[in-house]
Protein backbone atom coordinates (compact mmCIF):
# COMPACT_ATOMS: atom_id res chain seq x y z
CA UNK A 1 0.00 0.00 0.00
CA UNK A 2 1.40 3.48 -0.83
CA UNK A 3 2.04 6.43 1.27
CA UNK A 4 -0.74 7.94 -0.56
CA UNK A 5 -3.51 5.19 -0.21
CA UNK A 6 -2.50 5.25 3.71
CA UNK A 7 -3.24 8.62 3.86
CA UNK A 8 -6.10 8.53 1.84
CA UNK A 9 -5.06 10.94 -1.02
CA UNK A 10 -5.14 8.62 -4.54
CA UNK A 11 -7.26 10.25 -7.03
CA UNK A 12 -9.86 7.70 -6.57
CA UNK A 13 -9.81 7.84 -2.75
CA UNK A 14 -9.85 11.81 -3.27
CA UNK A 15 -13.14 11.74 -5.60
CA UNK A 16 -14.70 9.34 -3.08
CA UNK A 17 -14.34 12.01 -0.14
CA UNK A 18 -15.79 15.33 -2.42
CA UNK A 19 -19.56 15.05 -2.22
CA UNK A 20 -18.69 15.10 2.19
CA UNK A 21 -16.18 17.72 1.30
CA UNK A 22 -18.26 20.02 -1.22
CA UNK A 23 -21.03 19.79 1.20
CA UNK A 24 -18.89 21.27 3.74
CA UNK A 25 -18.10 24.19 1.20
CA UNK A 26 -21.88 24.73 0.03
CA UNK A 27 -22.72 25.20 4.35
CA UNK A 28 -19.62 27.92 4.51
CA UNK A 29 -21.44 29.26 1.46
CA UNK A 30 -24.81 29.20 3.73
CA UNK A 31 -23.32 30.63 6.41
CA UNK A 32 -21.52 33.76 4.49
CA UNK A 33 -25.11 33.91 2.89
CA UNK A 34 -23.77 33.69 -0.26
CA UNK A 35 -25.62 31.67 -3.05
CA UNK A 36 -22.38 30.29 -5.60
CA UNK A 37 -24.46 27.74 -7.36
CA UNK A 38 -24.55 30.38 -10.73
CA UNK A 39 -21.06 30.73 -10.54
CA UNK A 40 -17.57 28.85 -12.33
CA UNK A 41 -16.13 26.58 -9.58
CA UNK A 42 -12.50 27.40 -10.97
CA UNK A 43 -10.16 24.71 -9.20
CA UNK A 44 -10.39 22.48 -6.42
CA UNK A 45 -6.86 22.58 -4.30
CA UNK A 46 -5.26 19.55 -2.44
CA UNK A 47 -3.08 20.26 0.81
CA UNK A 48 -0.20 17.52 1.32
CA UNK A 49 2.23 17.80 4.17
CA UNK A 50 5.07 15.90 2.37
CA UNK A 51 6.93 16.94 -1.03
CA UNK A 52 7.84 13.49 -1.93
CA UNK A 53 3.94 12.45 -1.11
CA UNK A 54 3.15 15.34 -3.35
CA UNK A 55 5.31 13.97 -5.92
CA UNK A 56 3.63 11.10 -5.73
CA UNK A 57 0.43 12.68 -6.05
CA UNK A 58 1.26 14.99 -9.03
CA UNK A 59 1.63 11.71 -10.62
CA UNK A 60 -1.56 10.10 -9.96
CA UNK A 61 -3.15 12.73 -10.78
CA UNK A 62 -1.28 13.75 -13.88
CA UNK A 63 -3.26 10.22 -15.08
CA UNK A 64 -6.47 12.13 -15.05
CA UNK A 65 -5.65 14.93 -16.51
CA UNK A 66 -2.88 17.40 -18.23
CA UNK A 67 -0.31 19.92 -16.74
CA UNK A 68 -1.46 23.58 -17.88
CA UNK A 69 1.17 25.53 -15.17
CA UNK A 70 3.88 25.08 -12.89
CA UNK A 71 4.40 28.03 -11.02
CA UNK A 72 6.52 29.31 -8.25
CA UNK A 73 4.56 31.64 -5.38
CA UNK A 74 6.10 32.28 -2.52
CA UNK A 75 8.92 30.33 -2.93
CA UNK A 76 7.72 27.03 -3.73
CA UNK A 77 6.01 24.99 -7.00
CA UNK A 78 2.38 25.12 -7.20
CA UNK A 79 1.04 22.74 -10.02
CA UNK A 80 -2.19 22.98 -12.18
CA UNK A 81 -3.84 20.44 -14.03
CA UNK A 82 -7.01 20.61 -16.13
CA UNK A 83 -8.69 17.38 -16.03
CA UNK A 84 -9.62 15.24 -18.85
CA UNK A 85 -13.29 14.78 -17.40
CA UNK A 86 -14.48 17.86 -14.90
CA UNK A 87 -15.13 16.59 -11.65
CA UNK A 88 -18.69 16.68 -11.60
CA UNK A 89 -20.22 17.93 -8.03
CA UNK A 90 -23.85 18.82 -6.76
CA UNK A 91 -23.95 22.07 -8.61
CA UNK A 92 -20.89 22.31 -10.43
CA UNK A 93 -18.36 20.77 -13.08
CA UNK A 94 -14.73 21.96 -11.56
CA UNK A 95 -11.83 21.77 -14.61
CA UNK A 96 -8.83 22.13 -12.91
CA UNK A 97 -7.02 20.80 -9.92
CA UNK A 98 -4.60 22.69 -7.92
CA UNK A 99 -1.53 21.19 -6.03
CA UNK A 100 0.98 23.07 -4.23
CA UNK A 101 4.04 21.70 -2.47
CA UNK A 102 4.38 21.98 1.00
CA UNK A 103 5.75 25.44 1.82
CA UNK A 104 8.95 25.15 4.45
CA UNK A 105 8.11 24.88 8.01
CA UNK A 106 4.07 25.08 7.51
CA UNK A 107 1.78 21.77 8.34
CA UNK A 108 -1.65 21.88 7.85
CA UNK A 109 -3.19 20.02 10.54
CA UNK A 110 -5.08 17.98 7.92
CA UNK A 111 -4.28 16.67 4.82
CA UNK A 112 -6.72 16.00 1.36
CA UNK A 113 -9.35 18.63 0.08
CA UNK A 114 -8.61 22.03 1.12
CA UNK A 115 -10.17 24.80 -0.72
CA UNK A 116 -12.19 25.67 -3.80
CA UNK A 117 -11.74 28.76 -5.81
CA UNK A 118 -14.90 30.35 -7.26
CA UNK A 119 -14.73 33.11 -10.55
CA UNK A 120 -16.90 35.79 -10.04
CA UNK A 121 -15.86 38.32 -12.60
CA UNK A 122 -14.63 42.21 -12.44
CA UNK A 123 -12.52 44.35 -13.05
CA UNK A 124 -10.92 44.77 -10.15
CA UNK A 125 -7.41 45.13 -9.58
CA UNK A 126 -6.82 44.71 -5.46
CA UNK A 127 -8.34 42.67 -3.48
CA UNK A 128 -9.64 45.68 -1.45
CA UNK A 129 -11.89 46.71 -4.45
CA UNK A 130 -12.66 43.22 -5.29
CA UNK A 131 -14.10 42.86 -1.92
CA UNK A 132 -16.16 46.13 -2.72
CA UNK A 133 -17.53 44.64 -6.14
CA UNK A 134 -18.46 41.29 -4.41
CA UNK A 135 -20.98 42.97 -1.43
CA UNK A 136 -22.72 44.93 -4.51
CA UNK A 137 -22.85 41.11 -6.36
CA UNK A 138 -23.43 39.42 -2.86
CA UNK A 139 -25.79 41.02 -1.08
CA UNK A 140 -26.37 38.43 1.42
CA UNK A 141 -22.74 38.58 2.17
CA UNK A 142 -22.19 42.50 2.89
CA UNK A 143 -24.64 41.66 6.20
CA UNK A 144 -22.23 39.04 7.40
CA UNK A 145 -19.16 41.10 6.98
CA UNK A 146 -18.98 42.03 10.06
CA UNK A 147 -19.81 39.07 11.84
CA UNK A 148 -17.44 36.94 10.89
CA UNK A 149 -15.65 37.19 14.22
CA UNK A 150 -18.68 35.67 15.80
CA UNK A 151 -19.26 33.29 13.11
CA UNK A 152 -15.62 31.93 13.75
CA UNK A 153 -15.12 32.44 9.85
CA UNK A 154 -11.62 34.27 8.86
CA UNK A 155 -11.21 36.09 5.82
CA UNK A 156 -7.89 37.22 3.54
CA UNK A 157 -7.53 39.46 1.21
CA UNK A 158 -4.60 38.71 -0.93
CA UNK A 159 -3.11 39.03 -4.26
CA UNK A 160 -1.06 36.65 -4.96
CA UNK A 161 1.25 36.66 -8.75
CA UNK A 162 2.84 33.86 -9.66
CA UNK A 163 6.85 34.63 -12.25
CA UNK A 164 5.47 36.18 -15.96
CA UNK A 165 1.68 36.11 -14.81
CA UNK A 166 0.11 39.22 -16.68
CA UNK A 167 -3.13 39.27 -14.99
CA UNK A 168 -4.22 40.90 -11.47
CA UNK A 169 -6.32 38.18 -9.83
CA UNK A 170 -7.02 39.18 -6.47
CA UNK A 171 -8.00 37.13 -4.52
CA UNK A 172 -10.78 37.30 -1.03
CA UNK A 173 -11.00 33.97 0.87
CA UNK A 174 -12.95 32.59 3.83
CA UNK A 175 -12.11 29.74 5.99
CA UNK A 176 -13.99 27.83 8.37
CA UNK A 177 -13.08 24.88 10.19
CA UNK A 178 -10.36 23.68 8.02
CA UNK A 179 -12.46 24.13 4.88
CA UNK A 180 -11.88 27.50 2.95
CA UNK A 181 -13.66 28.97 -0.13
CA UNK A 182 -12.06 31.57 -2.52
CA UNK A 183 -13.42 33.82 -4.61
CA UNK A 184 -11.43 35.80 -7.34
CA UNK A 185 -12.03 37.29 -10.73
CA UNK A 186 -10.37 35.53 -13.25
CA UNK A 187 -10.08 31.40 -13.78
CA UNK A 188 -6.91 29.75 -13.62
CA UNK A 189 -7.30 28.91 -17.14
CA UNK A 190 -7.13 32.86 -17.71
CA UNK A 191 -4.12 33.26 -15.55
CA UNK A 192 -2.01 30.48 -17.17
CA UNK A 193 -3.32 31.81 -20.48
CA UNK A 194 -1.65 35.78 -19.33
CA UNK A 195 1.58 33.55 -18.60
CA UNK A 196 2.11 32.69 -22.19
CA UNK A 197 0.71 35.94 -23.57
Amino acid sequence: MTSLSLKRLTPQQMIEDLPAFMLKIEQLAQRLGMDLSDYQADHIALRINDSEIAQQARIEWAKRGVEISQAEINGRPIIVSEFSSPLQTSHWAIECLELPFPAKGKLYPQEGWEHVEFVIPSQAETAESYLEDLTKRLPGLTATLSQLDELDIKMKLSSPKGEGERLNNPTVAFKHQGVCIKLHPHSLKAIVASEHA
